[in-house]
């Protein structure tokens, strides 16, 4: 893309979160089993964080497996964590080479334990990074997110720990899977279908969402450039009229 160098340059999102649609879609047009598009999509993810880490963008979130996943047939749910933990081996040198943080979002204890073992060696081998934190949810779900939040300040109200008169936006955050991470500035959904499918839904209360017809292992850099200058274009108002937003410039 001709203007990438102008995207380096021009205000970028600081959390970019992306649905991964497609992969099964992609394998079926290739005469081959869904999980053969899971694998082909894992190299559009390196595309993607390796694109993220060269324009200097903060938080990468990618929906790697939701809850409502593990209603799949067991032998694609099996291949989806063997390919989880082969991909964490293999790249988790490249994590710290590239200074990349791994942090996870959901409920990773009912993971198998396996995967959940891979997963906990790395998280703490790029700990210490300090680039790109790439967030990947795994068993995650918007809407359980919220309930796990309301549990825990239910639990703190009745031990007198939390005021419910004290109980605010901030607070709702700090118990949040999602609580380390900002706001979502751009959603990103491949594969052509327009809805958010119960990702982050605190989280992308004001976020700008780009739909691309790509399925996501034909997804690349340039795929990414074009919603990020598509997200330049757009002016975020966060409620207040256009007179404001450019009185405050």
């Amino acid at each position: 893309m001709k203007d990438v160098e102008n995207l380096k340059k021009g205000k970028l999102p600081l959390h970019v979160a992306i649905i991964m649609d497609g992969n099964g879609r992609w394998a079926k047009k290739k005469g081959q089993k869904r999980v053969y598009g899971h694998y082909e999509g894992v190299k559009a993810v390196r595309k993607t964080v390796e694109a993220c880490v060269e324009l200097g963008i903060k938080h990468l979130s990618l929906y790697t497996f939701s809850t409502e996943n593990w209603n799949r047939p067991p032998e694609e749910v099996n291949a989806l964590m063997n390919l989880l933990v082969e991909t964490l081996n293999e790249e988790v040198d490249e994590l710290n080479k590239q200074n990349i943080k791994l942090q996870t979002i959901g409920d990773i204890s009912k993971l198998p334990e396996n995967t959940y073992q891979t997963l906990q060696k790395v998280l703490h081998k790029t700990d210490k990074n300090t680039g790109l934190s790439l967030n990947i949810a795994l068993n995650y779900g918007g809407r359980d997110e919220i309930v796990q939040m309301t549990r825990q300040i239910a639990k703190k109200v009745k031990n007198n720990i939390i005021l419910p008169e004290t109980i605010d936006e901030n607070k709702i955050n700090l118990h949040l899977y999602s609580q380390n991470l900002p706001d979502v500035d751009l959603m990103i959904r491949t594969g052509g279908e327009k809805r958010i499918s119960n990702f982050l839904l605190w989280k992308l209360a004001y976020a700008e969402l780009y739909f691309t017809d790509i399925l996501w292992p034909d997804f690349n850099k340039q795929h990414l450039y074009e919603a990020l200058a598509d997200y330049q274009k757009r002016e975020r108002r966060f409620g207040k009229t256009s007179e404001q937003i450019n009185n405050e410039k």
